[in-house]
């Protein structure tokens, strides 16, 4: 359902008030507005791998059956508000799926299509929205479709499971992706060719995935910023009072019983023991000793399940331990360097700019380090000896 942009006079766009500068959120926008364009009627919009002058964006959204609308209505609100503040049309866009006439959700809310998969419709942007057994929601037509808008020159993307529709397509061979973690175990299985992370969103070139949920705002947001002014994007997600920008590289929380390890419990035994054991890591040996299990065949385990050596899975969860008392404590480096199983800051450091990308001060310093009652269990007892 595309939106248009209208002009309203001397209206406020906020509210019924004569003339908009009786209402304080209206010059809150303008300011915006003016500070993203400074005036100029026309933007340059930079796409995934090119630059280009264009009026209007056009982005359909292909909704599977039993799709999360959650997902759908983060992607297209931050269309939505760049189109107010911006007082262009930047996007329209399209819901467009196998139905007639209507698509439902996996909530049972049943929304109107603007085409179906037999219409002919030029797109710059296609996003596969899945959802709920999207094993069995894509169809043949569904993956014709998306080969045959790949072949226009659109650049595909795709929310929460979606990504198995375009894996399914072959039109993400050769490219990095994201998807929900419910979906994970599925993907690697039947196309093991395809470089699926456990990211929470990822761009690469001209594909765009994500993990479900309210993560498909901050991908948007992250489209935003490849193509127009921070100040835009900064505008967008005060609009959508989205206090922090999630980045790319943040790892989606992978709930253990969501691994499917249910039907190996010794692979889960030593995924206790990890999890139970970050300030004093056990060595691999005795991780494979206690399940009786050779440290080779434990190595296979992992690799099976997690897709992931059993030293670099113990790595990731003490460093995503030390983030979140970074971020969430006011412990010091030294401190989290300890509490977390690391031998020197030196080492922890080093190790911690590899995984995130960015050095533990530094990703201090984006947020203001606040102190939450649930990770109360997490930390040593007070006067606990820490290690220099």
């Amino acid at each position: 359902m595309a939106q248009k942009v209208s002009h309203l006079g001397r209206q406020c766009r906020f509210c019924a008030h004569f003339p908009p500068e009786w209402c304080g959120r209206s010059l809150i926008r303008d300011t915006r507005r003016e500070q993203a364009f400074g005036g100029h009627e026309k933007i340059s919009v930079e796409t995934i791998g090119s630059i280009k002058q264009q009026t209007t964006q056009r982005v359909g959204f292909l909704l599977m059956d039993q799709f999360t609308l959650i997902s759908l209505s983060s992607a297209i609100d931050p269309l939505r508000v760049a189109n107010s503040l911006s007082d262009s049309e930047l996007y329209c866009w399209f819901l467009i799926g196998a139905g007639k006439g209507e698509q439902v959700s996996s909530d049972g809310v049943r929304v109107k299509l603007d085409h179906t998969l037999t219409d002919d419709v030029e797109l710059d942007l296609v996003i596969v929205v899945g959802g709920i057994d999207i094993e069995q929601s894509v169809t043949k037509a569904d993956l014709s479709w998306l080969r045959k808008q790949a072949q226009r020159g659109a650049q595909m993307g795709a929310l929460c499971t979606g990504s198995y529709a375009l894996a399914s397509a072959g039109l993400l061979n050769g490219y990095e992706c994201s998807a929900h973690w419910d979906c994970l175990t599925l993907l690697t299985e039947q196309f093991p060719g395809i470089d699926f992370n456990t990211h929470l969103y990822t761009i690469d070139r001209d594909r765009l995935t994500c993990t479900g949920g309210t993560v498909p705002l901050h991908m948007m947001l992250a489209m935003l910023a490849k193509r127009h002014p921070q100040s835009l994007v900064d505008g967008v997600a005060d609009m959508l009072v989205c206090e922090r920008h999630r980045s790319d590289a943040e790892m989606q929380v992978i709930p253990m019983w969501s691994r499917k390890v249910e039907v190996q419990p010794k692979l889960k035994e030593v995924l206790q023991l990890m999890e139970a054991n970050l300030e004093e890591p056990l060595p691999l040996q005795d991780l494979a000793d206690y399940v009786q299990l050779s440290r080779r065949q434990l190595e296979r385990l992992f690799l099976k399940h997690l897709h992931s050596t059993p030293s670099r899975y113990y790595l990731k969860l003490r460093l995503d331990r030390a983030r979140r008392l970074l971020k969430q404590t006011s412990r010091s480096i030294v401190e989290i360097t300890s509490m977390c199983g690391f031998v020197s800051t030196t080492h922890f450091s080093r190790c911690y700019r590899k995984y995130m990308g960015v050095s533990p001060k530094s990703d201090r310093d984006q947020g203001v380090p606040e102190v939450y009652q649930i990770f109360e269990s997490e930390l040593p007892p007070e006067g606990a000896e820490l290690a220099n």
